[in-house]
């Protein structure tokens, strides 16, 4: 494989974000292909002894099992970091391995983590049922009160885990004054940027220590694979993470990362225009419904903060409908275009109810906590033509009655 020297590697951290994500990290074997090569292989072969031996001590570089290194996954991280404005990152085999290997690499025994009571369910099923197994101990907050995380730090606190916008409920945490505060303390900020990718909002610039990914979302954007990832600064992805990568073995699949790879050089037309779209949407929606959570409508809490952080909304908001359960369930049951389904940054429009479905395995009290009700609808606003979307929503609307 030829990859880039140095000098070259510096010219492509100085490419603007489009070029990063279509060519950043890209390496080429001698058949001189222009798309990235696939490569399926566990292991790899030496010239001889001294040569593998200098690898394993790390005093040479190559390929020594795909447990650590493969080259098709090795450009997917490079590509990631530098859209991402990281030193380093490390491709994960789902978003919820990316979470867990954030956390895990860093904690032990007696240390604490302030976590965004509001976040996906299996986010908060880690802070609350997993790391307490481990004598880590978890305070949730509602990450939107700036106050409620300096409120939450105790002597042993050693990361602050949240995501921003937060899934389902679209709480967005000011990202410049918690880092902030986190630095003062000696906190690592953990950020789960899934919702908003490097395209939209870049946590590092604002002062983020680690940023995690389900790249299953809008990275590949076309419901195809499960990935993830963590990016950071080379210290704590090559000393913290890697260790504890290299030995529980949560590693993404070449193939897997190939397709991310190719998803990633869309990824910012997509996300532009999904946003676009899903704001002409939720306008349509807002008058009709009890309640909706779009941080780029002016009737969400956190707008200014919104706007002032991100560069879009994103492709997803959540609807409230005053009926309950039983009402939510009409909605979806009445939808002729949008899929129902419970994953997100696809193409194809997607809608759930996350009380019975991505928010189900955390119980009724937990759900009540984080604001996920049972007429919460979550709505993810594909490329489809938006005013197709809007008049399947129209006729579902009705037929739930609103």
């Amino acid at each position: 494989m030829k990859r880039s020297d140095g000098q070259n590697r510096l010219i492509t951290a100085n490419w603007r974000p489009a070029t990063q994500a279509v060519r950043g990290g890209t390496w080429r074997s001698e058949m001189g292909e222009t798309s990235e090569a696939l490569f399926l292989t566990s292991g790899y072969t030496y010239d001889d002894a001294a040569t593998v031996a200098a690898r394993f001590a790390g005093e040479a570089d190559g390929m020594t099992y795909s447990r650590l290194q493969n080259p098709t996954v090795a450009m997917l991280e490079e590509r990631i970091a530098l859209l991402e404005g990281a030193e380093a990152c490390r491709a994960q085999a789902s978003g919820m391995a990316a979470m867990t290997t954030a956390l895990l690499c860093q904690l032990s025994a007696g240390d604490h983590v302030v976590a965004a009571k509001a976040a996906f369910g299996s986010c908060r099923w880690l802070i609350d049922n997993l790391l307490p197994r481990f004598g880590i101990s978890g305070t949730t907050i509602d990450a939107s009160d700036n106050a409620a995380w300096e409120a939450a730090i105790r002597p042993h606190t050693k990361v602050f885990f949240f995501e921003s916008p937060a899934n389902p409920t679209m709480d967005v945490v000011d990202l410049e004054f918690v880092c902030s505060l986190a630095r003062a303390h000696g906190i690592t900020t953990v950020v789960d940027n899934a919702f908003a990718t490097s395209a939209l909002q870049r946590p590092l610039d604002f002062g983020a220590d680690v940023v995690a990914y389900s790249a299953t979302k809008m990275m590949d954007g076309q419901g195809r694979v499960l990935a993830g990832a963590v990016c950071g600064s080379a210290q704590f992805i090559n000393d913290k993470l890697l260790p504890f990568q290299r030995n529980t073995g949560p590693n993404i699949a070449p193939f897997n990362a190939w397709v991310v790879l190719k998803g990633l050089e869309t990824l910012d037309l997509r996300i532009h225009r999904q946003s676009e779209n899903a704001l002409k949407v939720a306008q349509f929606v807002e008058p009709r419904v009890a309640r909706l959570l779009y941080p780029f409508l002016p009737s969400h809490p956190q707008y200014a903060l919104a706007v002032k952080q991100m560069k879009a909304g994103g492709s997803i908001f959540s609807l409230e409908v005053p009926g309950g359960r039983e009402q939510a369930h009409a909605l979806l049951d009445a939808l002729k275009l949008v899929d129902i389904s419970n994953n997100i940054g696809d193409s194809r429009s997607l809608m759930c109810h996350p009380a019975s479905t991505t928010h189900h395995g955390v119980g009724p009290e937990t759900r009540t906590d984080m604001g996920v009700t049972e007429g919460m609808l979550r709505l993810n606003v594909g490329l489809e033509d938006p005013d197709d979307v809007i008049e399947d929503l129209d006729q579902a609307l009705k037929a739930a009655g609103l």
